[in-house]
């Protein structure tokens, strides 16, 4: 898999203003629908909680993984040099229960899949500190690290024999990887000479871990240029407080900054991340909340149709499951009975994204659409249930089928990503 469009990001950022989105899920109906509508150039990302050695929360290795994508890819005839996959939030994070030197050498074994899987891009995260670590890392201890990991990185495919080495993307002013848990009120964006210092002390660290030369395979340092979201709130991007932020790229050329947690922003403020070298952003829970308003309406059109459904709703079994299993939300939930249960079903954070893999909700999805068959279903109870759908169908542009109107909502969360992310303007020659 070539990656020249990866590396040549902040290029084509400069050119002219082009950013990526990253797509950080690994629900198959939110990868098939982002390789349709974003197949010019489709970043698919998995982070370490997701997909690991040890099968991660969706029992998936990088190799499953990669072979999931391409199945898929093959199944809608879609041309797979169009498609790079990243791995997120690399690091002991999955381990951080062990000591730090167990915890790491499980990182570079992670690390070694992830390349030999054919991954192009790897998100290098050694922040999290370890059962035997201080609670707060230092910023060198945390590159020599990562270090190691682009070491691994190195070898693994040399070994290989991969002719083009995976681009690298470092820094760690992000939520750990599951989302956010405190205030938002408490965000702080990025000191411009923090960025600078993350840049210049991982190079330090790569020179001493004798990889000097992988450093100029960096095309994104990360950092927090206010945008985030909670259970109930999102932090809107305000291009004025990043301004200082952003204009740091004029000392780092061929650098760009990666932006997480962009999910659920207004459309204007994705395009303004883009513009001030934001380039790369990061979407996940916002597309697998999409998915699950629209399977929710679904299950609100079954009910309409049949009083009896109540009793085999999607609604209910994914309570039960998350009730009977709650280790996935109970620590990122507070509040009494009424609070939790809103937040399990309705939350920006969207903790029941972990449950969609299982068992008992891939059977209620299907008992779903077994119910509602092939469609049409009548555009009535779409413009009811599914709202910003039922114009589409209502004109003819859009089948009134359960999947098509799932796709059509993550669509519609995708197509903000894709406007701006699209050619605009090019950048001052200083950058």
């Amino acid at each position: 898999m070539s990656t020249h469009w990866l590396q040549d990001v902040p290029t084509r950022w400069r050119a002219d203003g082009q950013g990526i989105t990253s797509v950080c899920s690994a629900h198959p109906t939110v990868i098939a629908t982002s390789l349709k509508y974003m197949s010019e150039r489709c970043l698919i990302e998995a982070t370490c909680n997701q997909v690991n050695q040890e099968g991660g929360y969706t029992g998936m290795t990088p190799e499953s993984f990669r072979k999931t994508v391409d199945t898929l890819a093959d199944k809608m005839g879609i041309d797979k040099e169009h498609i790079a996959f990243g791995g997120d939030h690399l690091g002991p994070n999955p381990w951080r229960h062990l000591p730090a030197e167990p915890a790491m050498q499980k990182a570079e074994a992670m690390v070694v899949d992830y390349v030999r899987a054919g991954f192009s891009k790897l998100h290098l995260d050694t922040s999290m500190a370890c059962r035997d670590d201080p609670v707060i890392l230092e910023e060198g201890l945390i590159a020599e690290r990562a270090a190691r990991l682009a070491k691994a990185a190195a070898v693994a495919a040399r070994q290989a024999q991969i002719a083009s080495l995976p681009v690298l993307v470092i820094g760690t002013e992000v939520p750990k990887p599951g989302g956010t848990t405190h205030a938002l009120e408490s965000i702080e964006i990025t000191r411009p000479e923090a960025a600078l210092s993350t840049y210049a002390v991982h190079a330090d660290a790569f020179n001493k871990c004798g990889v000097g030369e992988q450093i100029e395979r960096v095309v994104a340092v990360i950092v927090q240029p206010g945008v985030e979201f909670g259970n109930d709130r999102v932090a809107a991007y305000v291009p004025a407080l990043a301004a200082n932020l952003s204009a740091v790229l004029v000392k780092l050329p061929g650098i760009v900054f990666e932006a997480h947690s962009t999910d659920y922003q207004p459309p204007a403020m994705l395009r303004a991340l883009v513009s001030d070298g934001f380039a790369i952003l990061k979407v996940g829970p916002a597309l697998t909340f999409a998915m699950r308003e629209a399977l929710y309406g679904l299950d609100r059109i079954a009910r309409a149709l049949d009083a009896t459904w109540r009793e085999h709703s999607v609604e209910d079994a994914m309570e039960r499951l998350m009730l009977g299993a709650p280790a996935d939300w109970a620590g990122h939930y507070s509040g009494g009975p009424k609070q939790q249960h809103l937040l399990r079903h309705y939350s920006y954070s969207d903790r029941i994204r972990y449950y969609w893999p299982r068992d008992e909700a891939r059977s209620a999805i299907d008992r779903l659409m077994r119910q509602l068959g092939s469609g049409p279903l009548p555009e009535v109870l779409i413009s009811q249930f599914l709202p910003r759908s039922y114009p589409a169908v209502r004109d003819g542009l859009l089948a009134a089928s359960p999947m098509a109107l799932v796709e059509d909502a993550i669509k519609q969360a995708l197509g903000p990503y894709r406007e701006a992310t699209t050619a605009l303007a090019a950048r001052p020659t200083s950058l």
